[in-house]
This record gives C-alpha cells, structure tokens and sequence, in this order.
C-alpha cells in the first residue's frame, strides 16, 4: 500500500500537499536513497517533497568500503560521495552532527540531539551498523579504538605516534584492513582471531590457510582460534597487554576492536517497531517496518530473508526499492548476493556464492599452491552448475566466474583454477555471459545496460558500475567496443608499445628508417605526421644509449621530429618568450646558487616564481637571450630541469628526518637520488615524484607519477598519481622497501610504462587502461611475471650511464647555438612582438599587443544600444 500521502501523489495534489521525507542516517546507503530520489525528481527542487537527512557524523557521507585508504594518503574529503552542489542543487536539507534521538510513531515526529523536532510524512532509517566489542574487562582502557569511522581513524593516527605495538581483536575483513593499517603507521601488529582461519565469513580452511601464509610473510603476527580474556593496563592506566584464552599474553601499547558490527536499531526499539530476536529493525519486502510510514534500508534492516546484510550491494538494492515504493511503484527485496572481492594487506581475495559447498551433492574443485600464495575452489553441483567459489591470492575471473554463478561452466571447472602448463588457464571472457548477467552487483547492472555505452568513463556516469567496491571495471573494459585499427596513425598500424618494441629489437636509429620500414604503403617514403613524429622522437631518444642513436634531442633529423617546446630547449610562453627552469634536485638550494639565479633573473630583466614543483621558474627570456642564461647558469652548476619535455620534472621532498621531528627517513636525500637517477629520461608524458619523510605525507607523493613515503621500516611505492584536471591518488605498489629494493622497483616501473604506454598517455591512464590494472603491473615489476626484469634494469642502466645534459651540450658547440635566433637573416634582432609591462616590481606579457588594436563598435540605427 502506498505510504500516505506520497510525494508522487502530493504533486498532483498541488504545493499545499508536498509531504515531508525525514532520513535518519546519511552514510552509503542514506546517499544512495537520496540519489535515487533525486533520479525520480522526489525532490524540494522539484516540488515534490521536502527531505530531511539527520546525520550523526560531522561529515557527509563518504566512501566507508575505502575507509583504509586514509593511511594511504587519502584525505576525507576524498572518500566523500557527495558531489560538491548535490544537496544544494535538489533541496535536500542536511544536518551534520544532529543525530535522531527518538521517535514519535504516533504523533509522526522525530526529534534530534539539538532539540528540533521534524513532522515526517515518511520516515527512512538508515542507522547502518555500530562496532561489536566483546565484553572483556579492560575494554574502555585508554589506548582502546574501534575501526569504523574516519574519527575513528584519526584517533588511531595520533595514538600510535606513541605506541611500538599493535594489536587487532578481530581477523575478518575490516580486522585485517585495521592491521594493515597500523602496519603501515609503523606498528608491530598482532591479528587475534577466535576463530581458527583468517576471515572465516568469507573463505574455507583452505583459503584462509593461504591467506595466513601470505599475510605473515608481510610481518604480521596471526593468533588464531584464541580469544581475548582481558585487556591489561600500565601504571599510567593507558594499554600495555592482552590476556589471550589459550594461557598466553600479548604485549601491545594499542588495541583496534574489529569483531563484527550489530545493527544500529535501538530508535527502533524505543519506539515499539518490531526488532529481530539478534537485533535488525523487521522490514518486509518492501522495506516497510511494522509502521507503514517508516522505512528500514542497509545494515540496519532485518530482511525478509532473515539476514542482516553488511555490505553495501544489498543496502543499495534496498535503497532502491524503498524509493520505489514511495514514488507508488512496485518494487521489492528478498535478498542479495554476498559475493565479495577485495584486497586485503595487498592479498586478492574473493567469495562468491556458496562458497562454504553446503548444498546438497556438490563437489570442489581445488587448486592450492602454498609457495606463492594462491588457492582457488569453485563449487560445483551435480549437474556442472557454478553454486560459487573462494579465490586467493588470484582472483583475476572473480567478475566473470561470478556473473556466471548458476549456470553450468562451457568448460571444465578445473581449466579454470589450474595454472598454464598444468591444464589451464582456460579464460572465460564475460562474452559467454548472457544479457540479463549482472555485472556490478553493487549498482545491479547487467552486462545488457553496460554495452549500451561505448566507454567506461560513460558507463560510470549513466550507470553508476564499477563505481562502487570497483571489482567489476576488468570485466566492464572487455564488455565495452574495441577499436579494429589500434595503429598510432595514418602512417604506421602498430600502437606506440609495439613501435618500442620495433625500435629497441631492430636498433632503429632514425624515423625516416622506421616509416620506410614499418609504416603503411601510403605513408613509406613521405615525411609523416604531427602525431608519430614527436612519439617516434620520444622513443629513439628514450632508447637513445641502448640502440646506438644519438641522445642529443636536437641532433639532425631528431630536431624536426620535435614538439615545439623541445625546438629550442625551453617552454614556449603566450607572448613568444620562453622559461628558463634550472633543476633543482629534491628542492635542495645552495645560497650561492639562489643568489645566481637572482643576478641572473636580474640582469636579463626576468619574471621570477617559485613553483609547486620546489624549483624557481625564470619566464620572459628572448629565444636568442636563451643561450647566454643558460652559460651562466650551466657555469654555477646547473642542469637543464626538462620542464619542455615529455620526461622526469620534478622529485620533490619534505626536510625528513633530519630536520622534522616526526620524520623517520632521509626524504631529502633519497629525492635527489632519484632526481638525478632519472632526468632526462623521456617518456610518453612528462613524470612527476615526491618523497615524504613519514606518513603525514608533506610532500603529497600520492599524487604523483611514482610516490615514495617513508615508513618504520623503509618506503613505501605508489604508482600512478596525478594532478591536474582529474586527479588520481596513486596506488599501492609495494611497501616496506629498502632503499636499493625501492630504486629496483621505480627502475622498473618507469621502463615497463615506457615500454608499454601509449602516445600521451600518464601513468593513471596508463594503469588504468592496461589490462590487469595495478595487478597486473605488480606481477611484471615485483614478482617478474613475464620474466624482463633484467631486461627493464639493463635499459634504465643504459639510460643513466648515457645521461648527458642538453643545455651543457648546447653552449658548447657553435653549430647547435645557430638556431637560437628569432630571424635566421637578422640573428641579431629581437622579436619586436615580445614586450612586457610592469607588475608587482616584476614583468608580465603586454597583453594589449596580444589582443591588437581595440576597434570601434557603432550601433547600426534603429537597434537598441
């Protein structure tokens, strides 16, 4: 029965109507009703309802799946999943910190913690869950946390500035994230799990026992089948210990409670709403409470089904169906699917359907190898039906062997979890899947609905998949149209990657050889194009050492393959001048070098700034004034900094421990290391780094091309960060490196991008765009999976013992310094275009010779003026 009256109905009824719709709760689930509203126009904005959302955190809602992220760089306002206008642009009314703190069913009000009360014509709960801590003495001790909110999160941060040791109460999903966490703010971590495997909701004993193994080669000490007795305390009343129920003790200075969540349903309770025997507010399939007037979504709920769901799918789904039922349609929720994949301390691992083999008559088929970490188990009932399986350490067919759960397998089942040479790998592509196939379960989208888009950024935005726990998007990218021609342009039909190849195989020297060789019918013997000229450039340079060609950019043909920056070593400016940026390694400065810089700024008269990237731009240089500044440049020790090219900018750094009292490595040090390692190597975009001295990340190496933060015990890796107009927080590489391991591993990972990228291509598209994504990298880089990492160290050691700088080079042969004239037949005149006006006791473009003469504007008669 429609709730009464309803927002659908009350816009016919006219404006004196429109209900009022009060959200208790605004976390996942509490933003997806709202969106969802916002999908049908159930909205004040559009007349049809006023919303209420009461929300206890000081926060909006945020991405609590990704809540580890924090530790990886990651700020609040990252996670959040309100898009900046969404509230203010739909009239819903959000109030943070203003928690319900009871309800009125009959007199239909609710009130909150600042006293105001709501009138509700419709009221949604949508508590979520709150942490389980067993009820062991010693519990509230200081140096106690539960693992469920960013403040939570927080807490925990400030805390272990002072604590050695770690220990988590709890070995399931979110316990194993709250150990990599502490392992990752330097902590000794303890897991204590009572019961005896490592996330026994989700995997068997065979699962667990690789994840187990994998998880301690990373340092973590597991208990497991061991209970906590108590939770001892110090003189100072703050943690020292843990009693374990097996006799032993455990020395901590920190203790993270993560054994399970409860359904948030005391509102319920107090107000006579029907509640479970084990707690969850009582709805039916429509997600009504035994009030008709009050909803119950997410993890608050008790379905029908007689579940608690604690993830997010089922409480999207009931988000969904609620607002459906409101809006008068038909709508409803039995249950959903539990399959989960995620990576936990790095460890892929996935369940999906009856992943325990409890129906009746079925079999397993088990592949386990305990070297490397990787069990996987498909269950298979009697008549070669997928009932489900558990995946670890690989789970690369998690998308597709799920989607395909419930039907019987076009192959084998034991081509599918075996490794190449032993029977497999057989790859099921999402192909075999039919239309009606759900492909992201969080966002219940069918493989249907995604291939009515053509790209994934459309797929994200019209579908809301692969937005959610992000396990979807590999099999999304298979589902989506492949162009036919992969070639990088008119003139060849290879892709920039296999042009690399071509080059570094073939010891190609020169484009015009390899467009003679290589390229299309149509192109061979012409003069290419501006789009496979400059990439053709960057590759023969990049390979430059390793091939036999010369690395002098402007050498013979290499200078009219050239982008216009790189024409005369310099950025081109928006009045024809140029800049200057001397490298400045790691942002570390002698006096005596600022001073040069400032004589020199001085004396030709130019614009100064300092730049995010920790070096000094010098803008407004004539091109013929560009080689008498970079001689007295080059004379006091500098080097070019390449900010005209497509290759390593900056590597930026905090003062580290050597100056900063939370610093725990040599930031500096290591920044100019690896400044110096790679400049001038280019690439198919430019690069970017940083290194920060500790986890407070001052150098913001998250968002860079490769990241370096320093840990307890070495650095930290991220790949794949950017700025700019999408930024992209890099990713989690490898952790816990020393210093020549962490140099390996960057080796690496900069020659497989280059090897690998296509024309113009960042790293984050990069990563994101290579099938397998970051996993896929890992296993090339860290584990040598296609067997070239001799090959990729062998080139980026070409690269340093080759490094020569360009402007040094330049100023000291006569024939390279005939190009730096404005007129090749007046190489002494200036360009009588490039002037400047004063600004702020500096210079700036004259922006009225830019724009020409201003023209005179006469109303024709008659019109108005």
């Amino acid at each position: 029965m429609p709730v009464s009256p309803s927002p659908t109905a009350a816009r016919a009824a006219g404006p004196a109507a429109v209900p009022t719709l009060v959200v208790v709760g605004h976390g996942m689930v509490g933003q997806r009703f709202l969106e969802a509203l916002a999908d049908r126009g159930l909205t004040a904005a559009a007349g049809a309802a006023r919303v209420v959302v009461l929300c206890e955190e000081p926060r909006a809602a945020y991405d609590r799946v990704q809540l580890t992220s924090y530790f990886s760089g990651r700020t609040p306002d990252d996670l959040s999943l309100v898009e900046p206008g969404f509230m203010e642009r739909h009239g819903f009314e959000l109030r943070l910190g203003d928690p319900a703190e009871s309800l009125d069913r009959e007199a239909r009000t609710v009130t909150a913690r600042s006293g105001e009360t709501f009138a509700y014509d419709t009221l949604v709960l949508a508590t979520g869950s709150y942490p389980f801590v067993p009820p062991v003495p010693g519990r509230d001790t200081e140096g106690c946390f539960v693992y469920r909110t960013v403040e939570d999160l927080l807490a925990i941060e400030e805390y272990a500035g002072t604590a050695r040791t770690g220990a988590v109460i709890g070995g399931g999903l979110l316990g194993l994230e709250a150990a990599g966490a502490l392992k990752g703010l330097g902590l000794d971590t303890h897991v204590v799990e009572f019961a005896p495997r490592l996330m026994p909701a989700q995997v068997d004993e065979g699962g667990g026992a690789a994840l187990l193994r994998t998880v301690e080669n990373m340092g973590l000490t597991v208990h497991t089948g061991v209970g906590t007795q108590e939770v001892t305390a110090g003189e100072d009343g703050s943690v020292n210990g843990m009693s374990l129920s097996d006799g032993s003790s455990l020395a901590t200075d920190l203790v993270v409670f993560s054994a399970g969540v409860r359904p948030r349903d005391q509102l319920a309770r107090d107000c006579g709403l029907a509640v479970g025997p084990r707690g969850g507010v009582v709805v039916d399939e429509q997600c009504r409470t035994s009030d008709p007037a009050v909803f119950a979504i997410g993890e608050c709920a008790l379905a029908p089904d007689g579940r608690v769901y604690g993830l997010v799918a089922p409480g999207y789904e009931m988000a969904q169906t609620a607002v459906g039922v409101i809006a008068g349609e038909e709508a409803s929720f039995t249950g959903a699917d539990m399959s989960t994949k995620l990576k936990l301390l790095g460890v892929d691992v996935a369940s999906f359907g009856d992943a325990h083999g409890t129906s009746d008559g079925c079999l397993d088929v088990v592949y386990a190898d305990a070297r490397s970490g990787v069990y996987k188990k498909l269950v298979i009932g009697q008549d070669g039906t997928l009932l489900g399986g558990v995946l670890v350490g690989d789970a690369d067919q998690y998308g597709t062997l799920r989607a395909m759960t419930g039907t019987v397998l076009p192959v084998a089942p034991e081509q599918l979890v075996l490794p190449a040479g032993a029977g497999g790998p057989a790859v099921l592509g999402p192909s075999a899947l039919p239309d009606d196939a759900v492909i992201c379960s969080c966002h219940n989208v069918t493989k249907g609905a995604v291939r009515e888009h053509g790209t994934l950024p459309e797929v994200k935005r019209c579908t809301k998949a692969g937005t959610g726990c992000g396990s979807c998007v590999k099999v999304i990218g298979q589902l989506l149209p492949q162009s036919g021609d992969k070639g990088l342009c008119g003139c060849f039909p290879y892709t920039r990657g296999e042009l690399y190849e071509i080059v570094r195989t073939l010891e190609v020297t020169s484009y015009a050889e390899l467009l003679d060789s290589h390229g299309r019918a149509a192109a061979r013997g012409g003069d290419g194009c501006e789009v496979c000229k400059p990439t053709v450039g960057s590759v023969i340079a990049s390979l430059a050492p390793t091939v036999g060609a010369s690395g002098y950019v402007l050498d013979g043909e290499q200078a009219a393959l050239q982008d216009t920056n790189d024409h005369f070593l310099a950025n081109l400016q928006r009045n024809g001048s140029y800049s200057v940026v001397p490298r400045v390694p790691g942002g570390e400065i002698t006096p005596e070098k600022l001073i040069v810089i400032g004589e020199v700024a001085r004396d030709f008269g130019l614009y100064t700034k300092i730049t995010g990237g920790q070096r000094i731009d010098l803008f407004g240089a004539r091109v013929e004034q560009l080689p008498l500044i970079w001689t007295r440049l080059v004379d006091a020790g500098f080097e070019s900094g390449h900010a005209y090219g497509k290759s390593l900018r900056t590597v930026k750094s905090c003062v580290g421990r050597t100056w900063c009292r939370y610093g725990v490595q040599d930031s500096v040090k290591m920044a100019i290391d690896l400044e110096l390692r790679y400049r001038g190597l280019r690439s198919p975009h430019k690069l970017k780094s940083a290194v920060s001295g500790c986890a407070r990340e001052c150098a913001e190496a998250r968002g860079k091309d490769f990241g370096i933060i320093a840990t307890a015990g070495g650095w930290n890796l991220y790949v794949g960060g950017n700025g700019g107009a999408t930024p992209r927080h890099a990713d989690l590489l490898a952790q816990d490196l020393s210093d020549a391991a962490l140099v390996r591993l960057i080796d690496r990972f900069l020659m497989f991008y280059i090897r690998t990228a296509d024309r113009l291509e960042r790293t984050s598209t990069w990563l994101d765009r290579v099938e397998g994504g970051l996993d896929h990298v890992r296993d090339v880089v860290v584990h040598d999976s296609l067997g070239l990492c001799d090959e990729l160290e062998r080139l980026m050691a070409d690269h340093v013992r080759g490094y020569r700088d360009e402007w040094a080079e330049t100023i000291n042969d006569p024939e390279r310094l005939r190009r730096f004239v404005t007129f090749v037949n007046a190489p002494d005149a200036p360009d009588p275009s490039v002037r400047f006006v004063p600004e702020r006791d500096q210079i700036k473009p004259d922006l009225d010779i830019l724009a020409g003469p201003v023209l005179a504007v006469r109303t024709l008669e008659g019109t108005a003026s």
